[in-house]
C-alpha cells in the first residue's frame, strides 16, 4: 500500500509558505501538548483507512481516502493562512474536497482543524 501521509507530506512541505511557518512541525499523529505551541503545528491525522474503490475488470484502482488536518498556532491569522494554503494543496495536488471540522480557541492557542475527501489512484497498476 502506498503511504498517502508521506505523499501529503510531501505536498504540504512543496509550498513555501506552510513550510516557512511549520517546517519541522507537520507531524502525523502526533498532537503537540497546548503549552508547547510557541509557532504554528501541522497534524495530518486520517479519520479512516484508505478503501478500495472505482473498480474495473474486477481490480480496484484507487483508494477512497478521508484526512482531518490539524493547525494550531498561537496567532488566529496565521492558522487561518495556513489552513487556507492547505486547503489549495489538498485540492490543487490531490483533488481532495473540503469538509467541515472543528475550529476552537483555548488557553492562547488557535486550532482549525479542516476534514479532506478524495480519491488517489494506486501506485501499483503497471505491476498489475
Amino acid at each position: 500500500m502506498m503511504d498517502v501521509l508521506q505523499l501529503i507530506y510531501n505536498a504540504l512541505i512543496a509550498d513555501a509558505y506552510i513550510k516557512k511557518q511549520a517546517y519541522g512541525r507537520i507531524k502525523y499523529y502526533e498532537y503537540p501538548e497546548t503549552g508547547d505551541v510557541t509557532a504554528p503545528y501541522i497534524i495530518i491525522d486520517p479519520i479512516d483507512s484508505p478503501n478500495p474503490s472505482d473498480f474495473a475488470d474486477n481490480t480496484w484502482l484507487k483508494y477512497d481516502c478521508l484526512f482531518q488536518i490539524d493547525v494550531w498556532s498561537p496567532n488566529r491569522i496565521t492558522t487561518y493562512t495556513i489552513a487556507d494554503k492547505i486547503r489549495d494543496v489538498m485540492w490543487n495536488q490531490f483533488g481532495f474536497a473540503q469538509k467541515s471540522g472543528p475550529q476552537e480557541y483555548d488557553t492562547g492557542i488557535y486550532r482549525d482543524a479542516r476534514r479532506y475527501k478524495g480519491k488517489i489512484y494506486r501506485d501499483d497498476l503497471d505491476g498489475l
